[in-house]
């Protein structure tokens, strides 16, 4: 079980990341290179990053607070929850805007699912 939690914290880490990338560094020179845009085009979509940022941040409580939880059960199933809500945004993010997306989010999230299911 202990890969699993370490994949499951490495998730949740990730998505950390993008909620602060994208609610506060989004038009810094960091999140203008990650996201491979323009401080222009950046700075017009600000607010729906800002958005985005609070969605990934909600995603990152999720997963933590499953880890967290007392009681291993439920915990486990606020874990599976929250990581299938993270790879189901990277299999549509892979699809509609960038295939990275698909790699970076959804299969980090499908290993984590399959760790923690069989217990390793």
């Amino acid at each position: 079980m202990i890969f699993a939690k370490i994949l499951v914290s490495i998730v949740a880490l990730q998505h950390l990341f993008f909620m602060i990338l994208e609610m506060f560094l989004w038009t810094k020179p960091l999140g203008l290179q990650v996201f491979r845009q323009s401080f222009e085009k950046a700075e017009s979509q600000k607010i729906l990053a800002a958005n985005q940022g609070l969605y990934n941040g909600f995603l990152a409580a999720g997963l933590i607070w499953g880890l967290l939880h007392s009681e291993i059960f439920m915990g486990f199933q606020i874990q599976m929850f929250f990581l299938g809500c993270v790879f189901i945004a990277g299999v549509f993010g892979g699809q509609t805007f960038s295939k990275r997306i698909f790699y970076v989010q959804a299969l980090p999230a499908a290993l984590a699912a399959v760790l923690l299911w069989f217990g390793i």
